[in-house]
């Protein structure tokens, strides 16, 4: 009985720190991601439907193909990459979720670095 009582406040304490994982709902829809590039805030527009996004930025847009690896997972690869940095496939693991926004982590396939962002679903 005692171990049972000393267990409750622990599945408390775990229970409370459960990451909303709905990534279903982000596999298509059209999504905002803002960024900083050396001080100046960036914005990028992207439309994901299952395996194609097509993305728009600063007047450009391009075209990427995406293979899911598991609902929260999936590998970004464009489909006319300009040089050879554009060649690489990135890596996006969604972390957690909300109603309308996920934070995620990213970095070129092959690759311990990481980073961090948070996408909006505006449509």
């Amino acid at each position: 009985m005692k171990k049972i009582i000393f267990l409750l406040p622990l599945l408390a304490l775990v229970s409370c720190y459960n990451a909303e994982h709905n990534c279903r709902d982000f596999k298509n829809g059209k999504f905002k991601f803002e960024f900083e590039v050396n001080g100046v805030k960036k914005t990028t527009i992207f439309e994901r439907k299952d395996s194609i996004e097509i993305e728009t930025f600063e007047g450009k847009t391009d075209t990427a193909t995406i293979r899911w690896v598991s609902d929260c997972e999936y590998v970004l690869q464009k489909k006319h990459p300009k040089n050879m940095a554009e060649e690489k496939a990135i890596n996006m693991k969604i972390l957690t979720t909300s109603k309308d926004s996920y934070t995620f982590e990213f970095g070129m396939v092959g690759s311990e670095e990481k980073q961090q962002g948070k996408v909006f679903k505006i449509e």
